[in-house]
């Protein structure tokens, strides 16, 4: 059954019909924008200025879900949240949408519960019923929605605190030895996206976000600059040899990235069927392997002590720890030079490791 259109004389580009509630609605709808509701009737004082408003331009923002939340709850509260600065400006859109995904489950089982009325208790019992690794994330997710409560007086206490994390053991990535990266580079030739993708791992020693966006633009003079995605940070690598004969043995593209998925479309950062993750490399290599190991190989071809850790740095230590460390970041030792013109032999860079 449709709607019923209605008969009273609507100003331009002014919508109406009768809804299945037997109410009239009205939008103010013109090509290339998105229609906007109007309250009242026609001729009205509300509606004449609601419709002033939408015909300048100027119109009103409604939060999302605000319609079906109610004030004091979970649900009104993470409205609240996801509308804030904290979380639209504060984190990157990686963050934005593991934080949400987290928060959004949570709202699903406690979302018409009164926020105020959290308890310490309440988050142990979640926690308790959570592994290590995502008892961490929730309270990650968690620490931005309650100092958003806080700081509008929705609770009058953190309810995080005091609460325990079960420690996560873990030993870390194997970081292969020099065998394994052989046996890696037998099987996929130069030429592959596979190798591509281990010399770029290998030789710039960046995260996945940043490997899949590195292209020929942010080349000059042999050396790599781009900044980080999540901290904004420049980094500047030398174009290895290898690295070298692994790009330009790749077909020629017109995209602005090295790494191009089997649809000739460039990688996004998440492990997907289109990200960059185990279609990339090969279903036993995770991503942090060959980060690790030119840590391994600049640690034992350096002659600078800074040289090894300049390339691994995440962005953390504050401005004193970046001009103390990381000042010289073009400086290469002569050691490291041979490596890059190709004269160093290989013995040099066998160095066997332990996990």
């Amino acid at each position: 059954m449709g709607f019923r259109s209605v008969k009273w004389k609507l100003p331009p580009s002014v919508h109406g019909y009768i809804n299945r509630h037997g109410k009239a609605v009205f939008y103010y709808r013109v090509p290339g924008s998105p229609k906007v509701r109007l309250r009242g009737h026609p001729g009205s004082d509300e509606f004449m200025l609601a419709y002033d408003l939408a015909k300048a331009g100027d119109r009103p923002k409604v939060e999302l879900g605000s319609g079906r939340t109610k004030p004091g709850t979970v649900n009104a509260a993470l409205v609240s949240y996801y509308q804030s600065s904290a979380f639209r400006d504060g984190l990157t859109e990686s963050s934005q949408k593991m934080r949400r995904a987290i928060l959004e489950r949570f709202r699903e089982a406690h979302g018409d519960k009164r926020v105020a009325l959290m308890t310490q208790a309440a988050l142990q019992n979640i926690i308790n019923k959570k592994t290590p690794a995502g008892a961490l994330n929730f309270r990650k997710a968690m620490r931005g929605f309650l100092d958003h409560c806080l700081s509008l007086n929705f609770i009058k206490a953190d309810p995080l605190a005091g609460v325990k994390l079960v420690e996560v053991k873990s030993a870390g990535h194997h970081t292969w030895i020099a065998e394994e990266c052989r046996q890696f580079e037998a099987h996929h030739k130069i030429g592959t996206r596979e190798r591509l993708a281990y010399e770029l791992l290998l030789q710039a020693s960046q995260s996945r976000c940043d490997v899949v966006r590195m292209g020929r633009q942010h080349v000059r003079n042999g050396m790599m600059t781009m900044g980080r995605q999540k901290t904004g940070v420049l980094f500047n690598v030398q174009v290895t040899p290898s690295l070298q004969q692994a790009i330009e043995a790749m077909p020629v593209s017109n995209h602005m990235t090295y790494l191009l998925t089997s649809f000739g479309k460039p990688f996004t950062a998440a492990v997907s069927e289109t990200g960059f993750g185990k279609p990339a490399m090969t279903p036993s290599c995770r991503i942090g392997v060959p980060r690790m190991d030119c840590a391994r190989r600049q640690r034992h071809t350096s002659q600078s002590r800074a040289r090894p850790t300049i390339n691994l740095w995440h962005g953390s230590g504050g401005l004193q720890f970046r001009r103390r460390r990381f000042t010289p970041r073009r400086r290469i030792g002569s050691v490291w030079r041979k490596l890059l013109r190709g004269s160093l032999p290989e013995q040099a860079l066998a160095h066997p490791l332990t996990r």
